[in-house]
């Protein structure tokens, strides 16, 4: 089945290089190339689905979002497209998708703001795409409440396993008792966090970050090792990743770098928990 697969997309795309999306304004499928892998590997992105997961693409380029689709289709995933930030926002209330696929650079109105709007009704996983060069358009984006980030061109395979890292989180319960440090209260069981008996908004990756801190208090961990626990082992990308989710964290927590109570920063390491005091 796999290998005809195989066969019919190279019949419908020209294959000329690893990566999608590396010129938004070509228009034409021959332009675009998959870094697809053999049939066994897309068999085994199949094999690793255990529910059918929805997956919403938001990218004004109908040639490059149509191919992702057909991508995420065929992988297993239910997932559709949309090419402008209203209609993001509009889908995404409709349809409830776990996953949005979200481009930078969309008509109607930006992908930064889509962003921040989704994180008002949604607690979706959010990963951007992004062709600016430029860090800070990265770090925005992470600030507005994305979970992950690529850089166009990038390879579908790569954003695939990137979707499927994003909805096998939490991977382990572990310990799921209340934890109290000063005025915050941890419930990992039921994934809610307050400060001073007021529930605090966090996103899945934040309040991951703040489970796998507030689990071993007395531990610094590494930007590495919480990469590791949140986004997975096989993530590829910049660590201060770490750094910007870390922030938002603070803000909402109402902590300070400066005079931390909650999230203490290990000057060359990471990270640890405070005592709240």
């Amino acid at each position: 089945m796999f290998d005809g697969l195989l066969a019919t997309v190279f019949i419908s795309a020209v294959f000329d290089g690893e990566h999608i999306g590396q010129d938004k304004t070509a228009g034409t499928v021959g332009d675009l190339a998959f870094c697809i892998g053999s049939a066994q590997d897309l068999q085994e992105l199949v094999n690793s689905m255990s529910v059918v997961s929805r997956v919403l693409v938001v990218e004004d380029e109908r040639v490059l979002a149509g191919a992702v689709v057909n991508y995420l289709d065929r992988a297993g995933f239910d997932a559709r497209a949309v090419h402008t930030g209203p209609d993001a926002l509009d889908v995404a209330r409709e349809w409830n998708p776990s996953v949005v696929i979200l481009d930078l650079g969309l008509p109607g109105l930006d992908g930064m703001e889509v962003c921040r709007q989704l994180r008002i009704f949604s607690t979706c996983y959010v990963i951007i795409l992004t062709a600016r060069v430029e860090e800070e358009d990265t770090l925005e984006g992470l600030a507005a409440g994305a979970d992950d980030y690529m850089n166009k061109p990038f390879s579908v395979r790569e954003l695939v396993a990137r979707v499927q890292a994003q909805l096998r989180r939490p991977r382990d319960p572990g310990n799921t008792a209340e934890r109290t440090f000063g005025a915050l209260v941890i419930d990992p069981a039921a994934r809610l966090a307050s400060v001073g008996g007021s529930l605090v908004d966090l996103t899945a990756t934040e309040f991951d970050l703040l489970d796998a801190l507030s689990a071993e208090p007395g531990i610094a961990r590494s930007r590495r090792e919480l990469i590791n626990v949140v986004w997975g082992e096989n993530w590829v990308g910049d660590e201060h990743l770490v750094d910007v989710h870390i922030g938002n964290l603070r803000r909402k927590l109402g902590d300070s770098a400066a005079r931390p109570s909650y999230i203490v920063t290990v000057r060359g390491h990471g990270y640890r928990m405070g005592t709240g005091e």
